[in-house]
Parts: C-alpha cells; sequence; structure tokens
C-alpha cells in the first residue's frame, strides 16, 4: 500500500507542477489568438518599403491576412 499511495502523491505533485491551470492556458490562449489577428491587421497596413525592409512581398502579406487567426505556423 505505500508504494501505490507514494505513487498516486507523485502523480499528482507532478500533474500539478507541469502547467498552468486549465482557464489560466485559455485565457492565454485567446490573447495568444488577438495578438495574432492585431498583427496581421498592422502587416496589411504596412508599405510596400517597409515590407521590402524586412523581406516580405505584399501577396506573403496578404496570404498571411488571409489565414484563420488560431492558426499560428511559428508557435506549434
Amino acid at each position: 500500500m505505500k508504494g501505490q499511495l507514494g505513487f498516486v502523491a507523485a502523480s499528482c505533485h507532478v500533474h500539478k507542477i507541469a502547467g498552468a491551470p486549465l482557464w489560466k492556458r485559455a485565457v492565454q490562449r485567446v490573447l495568444h489568438w488577438h495578438e495574432l489577428a492585431r498583427q496581421r491587421r498592422e502587416l496589411a497596413t504596412m508599405s510596400d518599403e517597409a515590407l521590402k525592409d524586412i523581406g516580405l512581398s505584399r501577396a506573403d502579406i496578404q496570404q498571411e491576412v488571409e489565414r484563420p487567426f488560431w492558426m499560428d505556423y511559428v508557435r506549434r
């Protein structure tokens, strides 16, 4: 019985440390989506000269702006 009790206590302890609570992760995810949408709107308003400076074309930006807000290929 001692071994089982220790295993349950250890697994619960590891689970609590492993990540934030579900509600906190959900809020962080929604805030991340909001930030992605803001960045894509900002990219769409940049001038062609500014886009050229960062190495992007207007076609690249159009493709990025058309993506759904939840798609983030950088952070997977």
